[in-house]
């Protein structure tokens, strides 16, 4: 049985921020599919360009992987994710009005019975099985580390003054460390990839039971951003969510 996969994307604006800097792709077929989130920093539309870039490039050389399971695959994630540093960085260095310029980028590839995670910055990637909501990812980002430390809870954390800030993401420096996360994938998981305008809004409990209601990916990312704006949208907003319906049945019975 060939992957099948149930998507649903968007990105909005929210409540505040005059324009959007999230970028996001989401493409899926019976062979794989590839999501990613970016969400830009920097003034004069700087953090746009960045996060536009960042999903162009990543992207481009992911779509060439017909399979998670490849020897190489983690490797190839990881070059697609530091080419978009590189390029990124290099035109913050040669434009004056992109100095700052960077992103986040959350990437995950689904294949035969497969996940896979790349991450930088502090977009996130959730897994809901059994009925229980998972972070795959960590993020890199000053609460979080004071976190990992004990000093704050994650209610704490997500009212933080400096809740926004970043000790890590695509294109400040030359170059960037990739986390990278895989696992096994079973038929009515649920992934969900957002950037930080949804879960720094709403709370993973609120998340795990907009995902539970089970209307399907679309009317659950409708209801993802909705549920942020009400919260007061302070900034983009932007989620895919990939149910996962079939997976390749000889893989996934050994």
């Amino acid at each position: 049985m060939p992957l099948q996969l149930s998507v649903g994307a968007r990105s909005d604006v929210g409540m505040v921020r005059p324009g959007n800097e999230d970028n996001f792709f989401a493409e899926a077929d019976a062979r794989r599919g590839v999501f990613i989130v970016a969400d830009g920093m920097g003034g004069h539309a700087a953090g746009e360009v960045a996060s536009e870039m960042a999903v162009q490039i990543i992207s481009r050389q992911l779509l060439e992987m017909s399979s998670v399971l490849a020897p190489d695959a983690a490797d190839r994630v990881q070059q697609a994710m530091r080419e978009a540093n590189r390029a990124i960085h290099e035109r913050m260095l040669a434009e004056a009005d992109k100095q700052g310029m960077g992103t986040t980028a959350s990437v995950l590839m689904l294949s035969d019975n497969q996940y896979l995670v790349g991450q930088i910055g502090d977009s996130r990637v959730y897994l809901l099985r059994g009925g229980a909501l998972t972070q795959i990812t960590t993020d890199h980002s000053y609460v979080q580390e004071q976190m990992d430390a004990g000093l704050l809870t994650p209610e704490q954390a997500r009212r933080h003054p400096y809740s926004n800030v970043i000790t890590r993401c695509v294109g400040s420096y030359p170059d960037v460390a990739v986390d990278i996360f895989s696992g096994e994938m079973f038929p009515n998981d649920v992934f969900l990839v957002a950037s930080d305008g949804l879960t720094g809004m709403v709370g993973d409990q609120r998340l795990q039971n907009l995902l539970l209601a089970g209307n399907g990916p679309a009317r659950m990312v409708d209801a993802c951003i909705a549920a942020a704006n009400g919260r007061g949208g302070t900034d983009n907003i932007t989620a895919i969510i990939i149910q996962v319906t079939g997976v390749d049945a000889a893989l996934a019975n050994g």
